[in-house]
């Protein structure tokens, strides 16, 4: 039964109702999600936060070694300045972005000096040996040899043809024997279940560690004494730099072979191919950049190689473009030659043949990247015309 109160005043529940509803909280925005960042992206927050960490260490090294201690030298500063911008770029790190992207830093931060530390030496060892023969490379290094050049003349009477040619002809010659012999017997070890792949693969292994001195005491002994009485030829030495670039070849070209999923080999053989089909149109041009680089990784193992060519090859003074017969000269050997003489003249000579067997080796590495990506390239079939 409805009181007098309430009939009187209907408008008052509305009233407590609307002021009830302005009481209660309503909620507010949405908060913004978590900025998301990759563990490895740097800001610019973050190569302040390290090279104040690197200020910092120096610092506190100095303090440590000069001031509390006494330093034993440069190296032991170095090594105790490293560990404590290591620790520090941990510590900071870890405080600002946690302890997964502090671990990404530490170990960043180790492979970048790592990869310094490789890059520093290369770098001022290419820059000394291009001030010491740069300015005594004159065009006749490239056309004369030194059959008419006397030991007294000055460096830019230098030449250098006869070992440029020597080089060149020894290291083609070994690519002949090295690539196919490499490339096959990779190929044996992978693609196939015979049961002589341990022994072949531990063959290459202990091949791999041969030293080169006994490559050319190996050819100097069976080939060049009696009775077989070969001499002193660029031939004797091409089978020593065979014998150190085919295992270099072989062992890279069978990690290359690894890497070329299974699945390619499967659909191979699914549509009818032969097993030696599939290696050669489906393996190998897949693998075409690795067999590449094996090839530019078994020229550097031996195109600056000398102590074979002492037993081999002998070298000469004059031009000799027959590697089959006679003592052949060669870069390398024609640094050993001329740099450990007394006079300056010849040790310049010496650097002059140091600075351009590494620019030969950088035009070898081109020209090996090049035919290699041109010989696949080409093997590329064209797709039928309409009919």
């Amino acid at each position: 039964m409805t009181s007098v109160k309430d009939a009187l005043d209907p408008a008052e529940d509305t009233v407590d109702d609307l002021t009830a509803v302005d009481t209660v909280d309503t909620p507010g925005p949405p908060a913004p999600p978590p900025v998301r960042r990759r563990t490895s992206a740097t800001t610019s927050q973050d190569r302040w936060v390290a090279l104040g960490c690197a200020v910092s260490a120096t610092l506190l090294t100095w303090f440590l070694m000069h001031e509390l201690l006494t330093s034993p030298g440069w190296l032991a500063d170095l090594v105790v300045a490293y560990l404590l911008y290591l620790a520090m770029l941990y510590l900071v790190t870890r405080d600002r972005l946690g302890r997964l992207a502090a671990t990404d830093r530490l170990v960043s931060a180790v492979v970048v000096s790592g990869a310094a530390g490789l890059l520093v030496p290369l770098l001022l060892l290419l820059g000394y040996i291009v001030t010491k023969g740069l300015p005594s490379l004159r065009l006749a290094f490239f056309t004369h040899d030194m059959s008419s050049v006397a030991p007294t003349d000055p460096a830019t009477a230098t030449g250098g043809l006869h070992a440029i040619v020597g080089t060149l002809e020894q290291t083609a010659l070994a690519l002949v024997f090295v690539v196919p012999l490499g490339v096959l017997t990779a190929v044996f070890l992978n693609e196939t279940r015979s049961r002589f792949r341990r022994p072949v693969r531990i063959f290459v292994d202990a091949m791999s560690g041969l030293p080169s001195v006994v490559a050319g005491l190996f050819v100097y002994a069976a080939l060049i004494l009696p009775p077989v009485q070969s001499g002193f030829s660029g031939f004797m030495a091409t089978l020593a730099l065979t014998m150190i670039m085919l295992p270099t070849v072989t062992r890279t070209v069978d990690v290359v072979l690894r890497l070329v999923p299974d699945g390619l080999r499967e659909a191979s053989l699914a549509l009818g191919a032969s097993r030696a089909r599939t290696v050669w149109s489906v393996v190998l041009p897949t693998a075409r950049t690795g067999v590449s680089t094996a090839i530019i990784l078994g020229i550097a193992r031996v195109v600056g190689e000398t102590a074979p060519l002492l037993f081999t090859s002998f070298g000469s003074l004059s031009m000799n473009y027959n590697p089959f017969s006679d003592p052949q000269e060669s870069l390398p050997r024609f640094v050993y030659r001329y740099i450990k003489e007394p006079l300056a003249s010849a040790q310049e000579r010496g650097y002059i043949g140091a600075l351009v067997l590494i620019l030969l080796i950088f035009a070898l590495f081109a020209l090996t990247r090049l035919i290699g990506r041109k010989r696949w390239s080409g093997r590329r079939t064209k797709p039928r015309s309409a009919r």
